[in-house]
């Protein structure tokens, strides 16, 4: 019976030694509109930086994004949702 010794290479050192990168914060979203909700709430709808539109909603915190550039899906959820405003939380 023979015996197999593995030997294995040590660690690269390439962590400790590269220098750190720059982190890049994104760019911040634009508020482009708000609408009422039945509920009361408040559906935001903000643009990116690439020009596609996103939403979030203050009643049932829905969060929507969409690459065209209609915000009918933030109108759409405007007048479908009837959650009340969430309070923020102490």
């Amino acid at each position: 019976m023979t015996a197999t010794i593995l030997t294995f290479a040590p660690a690269p050192a390439w962590p400790a030694t590269m220098p750190a990168a720059k982190h890049t914060a994104p760019p911040a979203l634009t508020r482009v509109d708000s609408l009422r909700t039945r509920g009361g709430a408040d559906v935001h709808i903000h643009r990116d930086s690439d020009g596609s539109l996103s939403s979030d909603c203050t009643g049932c915190g829905e969060y929507a994004w969409t690459h065209h550039g209609s915000r009918a899906f933030a109108e759409d959820h405007a007048a479908r949702c009837i959650r009340r405003p969430r309070t923020v939380a102490a």
